[in-house]
Parts: structure tokens; sequence; C-alpha cells
């Protein structure tokens, strides 16, 4: 099995077609389709199923992708680390996050973490909690921001950066705009907009109304925080959110109010893999996040 072979796998099998993969590859698409059928006949098995140039994986197919990218992903890693021994200020980060760190927290801590190390890279995908969870253990990536943070999963280590408040957003004509604070239970005859199920946020914001005796009316869903404040800015419903999503933008037709009774958090934190060493380069960036938000923290308080 040749090294080859095992990236035109990959790329054929992501793009699900010979023609872009052969395109990607910078190859003829003849010398794609030549690679995958000699790893097929060395495997002896079909891994992809034909529809012209359009491809699919077979059941095997899909189990092999999961095992090779894993195992390219330690090749990778084993590459870089050497790499970075000798240099780990230029190294490359692969960090995932969820949607609520997108828009302030990471690019936050990028940024300051590049004025020390300017030439480190990063590569971020962005992931629902359960995926950064898993991806973390299965070795797709080394770390995750993820909040809350998961106490209980054995599959990872954690650290928490900091504690967030949950605060609620209300339309700026809402008859409680006003108000300096608020308790929840004044939202329960409210419709709400929420994230789609899938994303933990929207079970907490759930969780959070049940404990206090009821259960949120469901007005519309929103398929990420941009997408909610726009509808409770359209004067849709009321939501909660992390008070670090409304750090960057608030719309004018929209007011945060703090929350009491309960006083509703999240913690937010990295995770790594308890199988695996964090990368030189990833390491310097573990241990930065915990200084940088440690400093934050002092100075709120």
């Amino acid at each position: 099995m040749e090294m080859r072979q095992i990236q035109y796998f990959i790329e054929v099998a992501n793009r699900e077609h010979m023609t872009e993969a052969a395109v990607a590859l910078h190859v003829a698409q003849s010398a794609v389709s030549r690679q995958i059928v000699n790893l097929e006949n060395e495997l002896g098995v079909d891994l992809f199923i034909r529809e012209g140039r359009r491809v699919k994986l077979t059941p095997l197919g899909k189990i092999f992708l999961k095992r090779i990218t894993h195992a390219m992903n330690v090749i990778d890693d084993a590459t870089r680390e050497v790499k970075e021994y000798l240099d780990p200020e230029k190294g490359t980060i692969r960090i995932a996050f969820p949607i609520s760190l997108a828009a302030h927290t990471l690019p936050t801590a990028i940024s300051s973490f590049r004025m020390y190390y300017p030439e480190a890279k990063f590569q971020l995908k962005q992931g629902l909690y359960n995926d950064l969870i898993d991806g973390v253990a299965s070795g797709d990536f080394n770390m995750a921001l993820i909040g809350p943070v998961p106490m209980e999963e054995k599959k990872v280590n954690r650290k928490i950066l900091f504690t967030e408040n949950v605060v609620a957003l209300l339309p700026i004509h809402h008859p409680l705009a006003d108000r300096e604070t608020l308790r929840l239970r004044e939202l329960k005859d409210d419709p709400f907009v929420l994230l789609p199920e899938g994303f933990v946020f929207r079970d907490i914001v759930i969780n959070a109304c049940k404990d206090i005796g009821f259960e949120p009316q469901i007005a519309f869903e929103g398929d990420d925080i941009d997408a909610l404040k726009g509808l409770v800015s359209a004067g849709l419903g009321v939501t909660l959110m992390p008070e670090v999503t409304l750090m960057e933008s608030l719309s004018r037709s929209t007011v945060k109010i703090p929350l009491v009774e309960p006083n509703v958090t999240r913690t937010v934190g990295v995770i790594t893999p308890k199988e695996r060493v964090l990368l030189p380069t990833e390491q310097l960036f573990y241990q930065f996040l915990q200084d940088f938000f440690a400093r934050l923290s002092y100075f709120k308080e």
C-alpha cells in the first residue's frame, strides 16, 4: 500500500467524484482511477460504488476511510512533532470550536497568541458539541474549545478557562426591556427562539426553564447565534444567550438583561486527548490559553 494511493483514496472519498479529486490533486483523472483500482485489488474489496465519475463509499469503504484518516493524522502528527521540537514557535495548532465561541472568544485568544508567536499557524474546524469531544478522542484534532466543559467525559482531559453568565435577549419594545435584571420565570409566557436540536446550548436553556417549573414555548429555531439575534430583533421571540456571544454585536432592536433566580452560567474550557500528548506548538498554545483567561478573570474581578 503506497502513500499516494491513500492520499488519492481520501480525496476521492471526501469529494465523491473522480474528476474533482483529480483536479484537487493536480493529476490526470486516469491516474487517480488507476491508483484506486490498485488499492482495491491489494485490499481485495471494493471501496467505491461507481456511478460514472461520481462514486460513493461502500460500507467497507467507510470503515477504511475512518481508520486510514486516523492513521494519516498520526503520521502527520509525528512529522509535525519532529519539526516542532526544532522550532515550536513556527508550528501548527489544530483546534476545533463550537459556533458560540467563534465570534469573540477564540479569535481574541488567537490574536493575542500571535502577538507573541507571529509565525505560528492554525487549522480551525467548527463543530457541534459531541463532535468536538469525539474529534479530540479519535484524533481528528488535538484540542477543542468547548462550552460547557464536559466534566463526566472519560475520553478527554479538560481544563475550565472561565465561567460566563447566560443573559436574556429581548426585543427592544418588550414590556420588560427596561428592567435591570430579570427572573427567568417572568418569561414563561413568551415565545422562545432557540438553536435546533443537537446544539447543547438549546438543552441548557430548556433545562434552566424546566428547573423552575415551566417548559419554554419554542416559536422559531435559528441555525446559528446570528440567526437567533435576528429573530429576536424582528420581535419574534425572546432567548437566552451566553454573554460572550453578545460582546461584539448587539442590535439596536434588542436588549440584553442579566438573569437572576436562577443565575444561569456556562463553563468554557479546553479539552485535549487522554491517549495522546499535545505537539510542542499545541502545548505552547494550551498553556497560553490558561494564562490568558486567568489574566482576564483577574482584571474582571
